[in-house]
């Protein structure tokens, strides 16, 4: 059946009425997806490729070899016995701390103190993990509990002063993380804070965490998971979920886009953006309980007890772009730099280049959504720098 226009334009082909609708005939819709979704895959493949090419070069120009350094990345963070266990449990901190951040982020707030937050959350944990006296799983439970309650009221603090005094969150988080070492520093000298009781109190060594209270693990492959892995991912699920999902997330989101807008449909800025830090604040806790009781950094509480996991967790969340699930494989990638770099010494190259290689990685993951945002400026006519 056809249909002639008044204009006399080619006739349109109109279906039979009933006849089903062609199955093979894409929606524009569809269509228009993949046409964007394919440039944007060849760009993130090439940038990454690009900056595999130049830490190849840098590694080469050092006197090392390439393939070797890439080959004991692999080694050491999948391929050896147990490793990619060990990279898993690397990967829950850093997870933690990046469903904190993009939790916060929602709303606006910019909290960048986490690496004092796992350190304080670690010491919490430490604290009571061997002083409390009872069945393992309750000394377990309550250690967390008091790393999540430590974190999130160092996060708090940053909040308090934002709405009352009006001090920039990014500011106030970072110096906080310096007063948190100190305030470590200074627990591990006293044996009634941190010091362990078997040693001189002037050296900076905990207590060794009791067998039974530490987190349990389960055998996967000839791999041992900690449970801390499992509590992780939960909880990245849950929060994916309260940020798509409920009112708490709607709040949030409509914060971080539009306070005046919140403002102005009953959103209270202090009680959800502080609320958020809060949250920030007590996963990175978290991720510093996990940390410890997971034996990954051993069995006791120290002055570097955090080593980078604050900072690195803070990376994961930038390159996830606000996803709550995307950051769980970006977690296992800095997991992969991580407990690969200890095979580097076997190649005669200094482990600190897998910071150069991990640097080159979240610089080649950051030009796609830069020169979306430029294509998309440029779209709008609006003026890019």
């Amino acid at each position: 059946m056809t249909a002639t226009t008044s204009s006399g334009a080619a006739p349109a082909v109109v279906p039979p009425e009933g006849s089903p609708p062609s199955a093979a005939a894409p929606t524009p819709r569809r269509t228009s997806r993949w046409r964007r979704a394919v440039p944007i895959a060849i760009t993130y493949i090439v940038s990454v490729a690009v900056a595999l090419a130049l830490c190849a070069l840098l590694v080469s120009i050092t006197g090392g070899s390439a393939s070797e350094v890439f080959s004991a990345l692999i080694d050491g963070s999948l391929r050896s016995p147990g490793a990619w266990g060990l990279t898993v449990n690397t990967a829950a901190p850093l997870l933690c701390v990046a469903i904190g951040t993009i939790w916060a982020g929602k709303a606006g707030l910019s909290n960048i103190g986490q690496e004092g937050q796992v350190l304080l959350g670690a010491a919490g944990t430490a604290y009571l993990a061997t002083r409390l006296e009872g069945p393992g799983f309750f000394v377990i439970v309550v250690s967390l509990a008091g790393g999540v309650v430590v974190g999130g009221l160092w996060a708090l603090l940053a909040a308090v002063m934002k709405y009352t005094r009006n001090v920039p969150e990014v500011i106030s988080t970072l110096l906080l993380y310096f007063i948190a070492i100190q305030m470590t520093d200074y627990a591990l000298t006293k044996r009634w804070l941190l010091a362990s009781l078997s040693t001189d109190s002037r050296v900076n060594n905990g207590q060794p965490i009791k067998s039974d209270a530490r987190l349990p693990t389960f055998e996967i492959f000839g791999n041992s998971i900690s449970v801390g892995a499992v509590i992780a991912v939960v909880l990245t699920a849950l929060i994916a979920f309260a940020l798509a999902r409920t009112t708490t997330g709607f709040r949030l989101r409509m914060l971080g886009l539009n306070p005046r807008t919140a403002r102005r449909a009953g959103v209270s800025a202090a009680l959800v953006g502080g609320t958020a830090l809060a949250v920030s604040g007590a996963t990175a806790g978290l991720a510093g309980a996990i940390w410890l009781t997971g034996g990954v950094p051993g069995d006791r509480f120290t002055s570097n007890m955090s080593s980078n996991i604050g900072w690195q967790g803070l990376l994961v969340a930038l390159l996830a772009r606000q996803r709550a699930l995307l950051a769980i494989p970006m977690a296992f990638v800095f997991a992969v730099l991580r407990t690969g770099s200890q095979f580097l010494s076997a190649t005669g190259v200094d482990r600190r280049i897998a910071d150069v290689v991990q640097a080159m990685l979240v610089l080649a993951l950051l030009v796609p959504p830069a020169i979306q945002e430029i294509q998309r400026r440029r779209a709008k006519g609006e003026v890019v720098a």
